[in-house]
């Protein structure tokens, strides 16, 4: 069942170090969760009072992270492509859909023809 939890942000406290607030912003946006604690670390070192105060108000806003998120590894990697590159998720679904509506349109063009009329008397006579 689809839900808007699956696109929020959440604090991941099983995989983060202190409160999971790098982790819940790095499964959010698609990154690894070094590169996201590496950015937090120099912003610490340049805006240390922004910054800290920064993650310590995200660490109480953010809603943690539930545990029955995602049913498989696949699912959450199908949600997180769909995060970080929504535009190829939408080419990747009109594809399919356009492959889906000529196959139908084949089996339309089929079943509405003369000859498929003209097959199922001769198929209703055989028996």
């Amino acid at each position: 069942m689809w839900t808007d939890s699956r696109h929020r942000l959440y604090r991941d406290p099983r995989n983060g170090i202190v409160a999971g607030v790098c982790a819940g912003l790095a499964e959010y946006f698609g990154l690894e969760r070094a590169v996201v604690r590496l950015a937090f670390v120099v912003a610490l070192v340049l805006f240390i009072v922004p910054a800290l105060l920064a993650y310590i108000a995200l660490a109480f806003m953010l809603p943690t992270r539930p545990q029955a998120l995602f049913a498989s590894g696949e699912e959450a990697a199908f949600w997180r492509g769909l995060n970080t590159a929504p535009d190829d998720a939408l080419t990747g679904l009109r594809r399919r859909f356009g492959d889906l509506e000529k196959r139908l349109r084949l089996i339309e063009r089929q079943v509405t023809s003369d000859d498929f009329d003209l097959h199922r008397k001769f198929r209703d006579l055989g028996r």
